[in-house]
């Protein structure tokens, strides 16, 4: 029995760990989503939630980093202020122009960490997260053409728009998985 004790105590210890790493993802991804910009001429803002997606998903894995992505769409589903300040609050959110993006987010993140691996290759950094991102605008714009019932109108108001931005926020996205990556790791 003294030797289940402590196989005990390191699975309790493991489990709450990830837990908190999982709780840390959706953190760092509710902050993210309160530096929401307003675009004219589009519904969707400008946030650094793609970012801290595609971060959460290569600090955490694929499977925790998903998980957080998960736990952070249904805490904002529940009306908890966690999604980006510019539209309307809870379930209703997933519905509407954003909706795609946000449900996209947990595939993103697997995705990203699922290639990035290690972070030891800038192409394969870059690959993972470049993948991640076009996973979330393919949620995006998929909802935005159901709502629109058109692809053209989809891309003018969920893609045109942002992505000069969101490839320097890659950039700089890159640059912080090659300072954090490999201390992270350590982590899980």
């Amino acid at each position: 029995m003294n030797q289940q004790q402590p196989v005990s105590e390191a699975l309790s210890h493991s489990i709450l760990r990830q837990a908190l790493l999982v709780l840390g993802g959706v953190l760092l991804l509710a902050i993210a989503a309160q530096a929401a910009i307003p675009l004219p001429g589009t519904p969707i803002p400008l946030t650094l939630q793609g970012p801290a997606v595609l971060l959460a998903g290569v600090l955490l894995g694929p499977r925790l980093g998903a998980m957080s992505l998960v736990l952070y769409l249904l805490l904002g589903a529940a009306g908890i202020p966690v999604f980006a300040p510019v539209a309307p609050p809870g379930l209703a959110r997933l519905f509407g122009p954003s909706g795609g993006y946000l449900l996209a987010f947990p595939a993103a993140a697997a995705v990203a960490g699922q290639i990035v691996a290690d972070g030891k290759s800038w192409i394969r950094m870059y690959a993972g997260l470049l993948t991640g991102l076009v996973v979330i605008y393919a949620g995006g714009l998929a909802q935005l053409m159901v709502l629109t019932g058109s692809v053209t109108a989809a891309a003018q108001l969920g893609s045109t728009p942002f992505i000069v931005a969101d490839l320097v926020k890659l950039a700089v996205t890159g640059l912080l998985v090659r300072r954090l990556v490999l201390p992270a790791r350590a982590l899980r």
